[in-house]
């Protein structure tokens, strides 16, 4: 998927700056690759005009039934009393699932054990089998399995609740202020494109996103719609790549590149 992600994102810093070739940006395109590989063919800042951040999705801990935790608190508190033994699943090195367990283990000073899938699927597997304790994975993804009482959410890593889980508080609420881990979309458009096509396409989407339709199509699938201005998203790109590179270097990931 990371191999995917640099060819489209390099494909288009290299495109005409005419308006008419746009890039579907993320966290983990503009934010996180960069990290992960020694040679990604683009500079996410020098290389894109931010036009808008599109949307977030929540994501959400879960842990299996037969952990003695129902809080962040009490995560932190077992995890202390038995360093590097409770398992997470993610779906791989380097994805959302992966950072937000890496964050929280930075800012609470815990050691848990990496278990990386080739996917969010058979993480989820795993941990609906008890194969592994804990999981950082989308509300959409994980909501069935908690209605269902196979696994259990203990909090949710956004600033705000969400509204598909109500009464889950958050990580900040939970005892760790400051966490938040989403992940997100924006659109970009190669750099030097003019000012007045980027306002167009800044007003233009941002108008869809106001949009019924389109709003209740992105929350069917667990996101939120955003819209920005094109420096809000520009300043917010350059704060996740500060925030996901200390994030990296810490936790010593890398990617098969490098």
């Amino acid at each position: 998927e990371f191999r995917r992600v640099l060819f489209r994102s390099d494909a288009v810093a290299k495109s005409p700056p005419d308006g008419y070739t746009l890039s579907s940006g993320s966290m983990a395109t503009l934010c996180v690759v960069p990290h992960l590989y020694a040679k990604v063919g683009y500079d996410s800042v020098k290389d894109f005009a931010p036009i808008t951040m599109v949307a977030a999705s929540i994501f959400v801990f879960d842990v299996h039934p037969s952990l003695p935790a129902r809080t962040v608190k009490e995560l932190i508190a077992l995890a202390k009393a038995n360093p590097s033994k409770l398992a997470f699943g993610t779906a791989g090195p380097g994805s959302v699932s992966h950072l937000g367990i890496e964050m929280l283990k930075s800012m609470a000073k815990i050691d848990l054990l990496h278990i990386p899938y080739k996917g969010v699927a058979p993480a989820m597997v795993a941990l609906l089998g008890g194969e592994t304790a804990l999981m950082y994975d989308p509300v959409l993804t994980s909501l069935p399995h908690v209605r269902a009482g196979r696994i259990r959410a203990i909090a949710v890593g956004d600033a705000r609740r969400s509204t598909q889980m109500p009464d889950v508080p958050t990580v900040a609420e939970s005892g760790v202020p400051g966490f938040e881990v989403t992940t997100w979309t924006g659109v970009s458009a190669p750099a030097k494109l003019p000012r007045a096509i980027v306002d167009k396409l800044n007003a233009d989407i941002n108008r869809a996103l106001k949009s019924p339709d389109l709003h209740a199509q992105l929350t069917s699938q667990g996101a939120d719609p955003v819209g920005t201005t094109p420096e809000q998203y520009a300043a917010f790109v350059q704060e996740e790549i500060v925030k996901w590179g200390k994030v990296i270097r810490a936790a010593g990931i890398k990617g098969d590149q490098q």
